[in-house]
């Protein structure tokens, strides 16, 4: 169950943080995603676009540890970390 709940937290990391780009890209740019994603890339803000769309998971680790899903918001930390190293290698 363990691992059931850490690799669950993992996926709704991972999720929320392409969600906040996603709401991040389309709010606050003039850009549909995808071209967004090119037009930050190619400027070399990829990585700052990334870092923006993780503060949601913020908000969901706080959420979980709250309902005392301990094991979830440690993949939620997994997945933030992973989400840094990613932004350094890009």
């Amino acid at each position: 169950m363990n691992k059931k709940d850490l690799f669950l937290g993992f996926i709704i990391g991972i999720a929320t943080t392409i969600l906040g780009s996603y709401l991040f890209i389309t709010f606050f740019t003039d850009f549909k995603f995808i071209a967004g994603i090119q037009i930050m890339k190619s400027q070399g803000n990829l990585g700052k676009i990334i870092t923006l769309g993780s503060i949601l998971t913020l908000i969901e680790f706080g959420v979980l540890l709250k309902m005392n899903k301990e094991m979830m918001a440690r993949g939620i930390v997994l997945a933030v970390i992973i989400v840094a190293l990613f932004t350094l290698f890009i």
